[in-house]
């Protein structure tokens, strides 16, 4: 799948808010959004007012930076939005908190969405017993997440429960801190959300 390579600070710049794509440096003064708020490249400082249309992609595109997935995936969970029952908007965010490695970061043990996709991805979790190394694997009511037992000692986990301890854990989860491991006890409310997101608008967006 294509992904994003460029300077990540470049993301937030462009939508105009931080959207905590590099963990702990999102909250410093370091932070590019806090230096340089203004878009990035030649025109990023000039005034101007979007479209119907362009509030709308800017709202998709963001919401697609937030949870680092592509186009033709985000798509895909449009489309099983819109044949769940319910809001399609609300389910569509449902998804997106379902996968797995925004899992792992809700439970502390990534620093950061792009962060926790990678430890997945490196094999660090296991779900219900068994490896997996899916980051888009979407977890279900019931499922166990858990630091596989090889890589307890990793350095970067270790580090991330530190700095992470007193990062709030979504109602819907529950985290075993002593044994490294999470439960999902339910699927994600839109009141769980903490993003700021127009969901809206998405919906409208793919309507037309």
């Amino acid at each position: 799948m294509a992904r994003y390579k460029d300077e990540q600070c470049r993301i937030c710049r462009r939508e105009g808010q931080k959207l905590f794509l590099k963990g702990s440096r999102c909250y410093t003064d370091k932070c590019s959004v806090s230096r340089r708020n203004y878009a990035p490249g030649q025109h990023g400082q000039k005034k101007t007012k979007l479209s119907e249309y362009g509030t709308q992609l800017r709202e998709k595109q963001k919401t697609k930076s937030f949870y680092g997935v592509g186009e033709k995936q985000f798509r895909k969970y449009f489309e099983m939005a819109s044949n769940k029952k319910g809001i399609t908007g609300e389910n569509l965010l449902q998804i997106l908190e379902s996968r797995l490695d925004n899992v792992v970061y809700r439970l502390g043990y990534g620093s950061s969405r792009p962060q926790a996709r990678q430890l997945v991805n490196h094999g660090h979790f296991e779900v219900n017993g068994k490896k997996v190394d899916i980051a888009s694997y979407l977890v279900k009511p019931g499922d166990v997440i858990k630091v596989r037992e090889s890589k307890k000692d990793s350095g970067i986990i270790k580090m991330n429960i530190e700095a992470n301890n007193s990062r709030p854990v979504p109602a819907w989860l529950e985290k075993d801190a002593q044994n490294l491991s999470g439960k999902v006890v339910t699927l994600a409310s839109r009141e769980d959300v903490d993003i700021p997101v127009e969901e809206h608008l998405i919906v409208e967006l793919y309507s037309k």
